[in-house]
Parts: structure tokens; C-alpha cells; sequence
């Protein structure tokens, strides 16, 4: 009995209509698709969705073997408004940008003088001890 009556309610629920109000991203199309791969370790990509997600990169090969990337990436934000960012990624990391980022303050004046006198005292051979 209890078989029956849970075989009939998993039945209900797969019969059961979608709701109406379900988030756009469940919905999106694909409405463009491009790749391109030289097989030389260039490419080239580009997606985007009926929702407003947009993507694109272009690879090259690295100078130590590694893929160089740059590209670009968007979203729109629930309540309005798009995320926008672009990036490079290659022998030298991961470097995004965007006016989202976080920003770290300027360092203070005298930072930049004590690298000024580290640097004369590298050029001057000198050098510390690490204790």
C-alpha cells in the first residue's frame, strides 16, 4: 500500500506543471556560439545567452609554454545593472579588471622612498642576512 500510494505521488509530481515564475536563467537560449581552435594553441571564443551572460577569449601560446588568454566576461545583476569584466592570464598570472574589484589605497609616500634605497643598495652589491 505504501508503494502504491508513493509510486502515485512521484507521478503527481512529475505531472505537475513548472511554475511560472522560475528565474530567467533557467530559461536562456544560446544566441551565439563561435569557437575557433588552430590546433597551434591559438583560439578563439564567444558565447552568449538570451540573458545577458556574454563571454569571449582569445588564446595564443606563452612564451614558457603556457596558454596566454584575454577576454572578457558580463552578467547582468538581479537587481539591475551588468557586472562587466576583462582579464589577461599569462606567464605573469591572472590579472583581472573591473570597477568591482576591491582597490587597495595608494601606499604612503615614504614606502616608495624606502624602495628607492632598497634598490640603490641591490645596484651597490649590497645585501642582508635573512635571520
Amino acid at each position: 500500500m505504501q508503494l502504491i500510494l508513493l509510486v502515485c505521488l512521484a507521478g503527481l509530481v512529475a505531472a505537475s506543471p513548472m511554475p511560472q515564475n522560475r528565474h530567467p536563467e533557467y530559461d536562456a537560449q544560446i544566441l551565439v556560439d563561435e569557437r575557433e581552435d588552430r590546433g597551434d594553441g591559438n583560439f578563439r571564443y564567444r558565447f552568449e545567452t538570451s540573458n545577458g551572460i556574454k563571454t569571449e577569449k582569445v588564446g595564443t601560446p606563452g612564451s614558457k609554454g603556457q596558454s596566454n588568454m584575454q577576454g572578457a566576461f558580463s552578467f547582468p545583476f538581479p537587481e539591475g545593472g551588468v557586472a562587466e569584466f576583462t582579464y589577461v592570464a599569462d606567464e605573469f598570472g591572472y590579472q583581472p579588471s573591473s570597477d568591482l574589484l576591491p582597490v587597495p589605497p595608494p601606499l604612503p609616500e615614504h614606502v616608495y622612498r624606502l624602495l628607492e634605497i632598497a634598490e640603490q643598495q641591490r645596484a651597490q652589491g649590497i645585501t642582508f642576512e635573512k635571520k
